[in-house]
């Protein structure tokens, strides 16, 4: 029996006056609903965001894409510029490794951002060709270029140290992105168990991507957040 696709969908408006009266919103939603039920799909979850599409910064983005990747599922636009008019935004999402599709244009997850990857590729080499310009002019006036350039030092105690470290940062950084919906679970007064329960039901991943969620587990997350609050 095939899964079923899962999405998590992202509207986004760019007034907060369009936002606050919903202008817009309800004909994106129609719009990935239709979609998801033509896909014959779930919709996971739902972030709305009131945002200029110049900028590129959006938290509520930011989180669809968590979800996205902590869930396994596509994120659901209703149409391609509710991303961005930025080409090199949308190659950054496909390297963050969520999957999109555009309910008006479902071929442009691939098709278009290919296309835009190749324009990014071209405006990338002349930049580098210009600063490989502008170095060799300034070496040509005297100028002394780059640092120390001799071998790494091994030092085996600090390299068990910093694989440690490392192993702390990416349990913290899953509790980031983990925390705030294991956080809302708890405060709706269900036991770590509950939580735990209900994490599986959403389909959201472990820390190690497999295995079941714990009581023991879903602790650990609390904990780390609320170390990270202090």
């Amino acid at each position: 029996m095939n899964k079923k696709t899962r999405f998590v969908t992202y509207l986004r408006v760019s007034t907060q006056r369009q936002g606050q009266s919903g202008l817009g919103l309800e004909a994106q939603r129609r719009a990935v609903q239709d979609y998801a039920t033509t896909a014959d799909a779930e919709v996971l979850a739902e972030f709305v965001e009131v945002e200029s599409g110049k900028k590129n910064d959006r938290p509520k983005l930011a989180q669809a894409m968590k979800r996205c990747r902590l869930t396994g599922s596509v994120l659901l636009i209703a149409k391609l510029d509710r991303l961005s008019r930025d080409a090199h935004f949308l190659i950054g999402l496909e390297k963050a490794g969520v999957e999109f599709v555009a309910a008006d244009m479902p071929q442009a997850n691939r098709l278009t951002v290919g296309i835009m990857a190749l324009v990014a590729q071209q405006e990338r080499e002349a930049i580098s060709a210009r600063t490989k310009a502008a170095l060799a002019a300034a070496k040509a006036r005297g100028v002394v270029l780059g640092g120390y350039r001799g071998g790494p030092v091994v030092d085996h105690a600090a390299g068990t140290q910093a694989a440690s470290e490392a192993r702390r940062k990416s349990a913290r950084a899953f509790a980031e992105d983990v925390g705030p919906l294991v956080q809302e679970l708890s405060a709706a007064g269900l036991s770590l168990r509950q939580v735990a329960a209900r994490l599986e039901e959403q389909g959201i991943k472990t820390a190690r991507g497999g295995g079941d969620w714990t009581a023991a587990g879903v602790s650990r997350v609390l904990s780390l957040i609320s170390h990270q609050d202090k």
